[in-house]
């Protein structure tokens, strides 16, 4: 038996499930890492398509505005435009 430099008892299992536990580890980041890049390169084409659409004349801030109305259920949608509505007509602004 021996003891390592924590003072612990190393044995031939602590060691497996160690490189077990290090190589599902090291296999999660690297999949991360790789779901990460991906993700920056599609906010990339994102942006561009953004830079499209505003070249092309379009109001980038509205844009946006309708793809996350688009999101969401019929129904929220339908219940924030009342609520809009209803808060216009308090501010005398309908």
């Amino acid at each position: 038996m021996a003891l390592d430099a924590t003072g612990k008892e190393h044995t031939e299992d602590n060691a497996q499930w160690g490189n077990v536990a290090a190589d599902r580890l090291r296999s999660l980041v690297e999949r991360i890492e790789r779901l990460e890049e991906e993700r920056k390169a599609l906010s990339s084409d994102i942006k561009d398509i953004y830079g499209e659409a505003k070249s092309a004349g379009f109001d980038v801030k509205v844009l946006r505005a309708l793809i996350s109305l688009r999101k969401k259920e019929p129904a929220e949608v339908e219940e924030q435009e009342t609520l809009l509505d209803v808060y216009r007509r308090a501010l005398g602004m309908a």
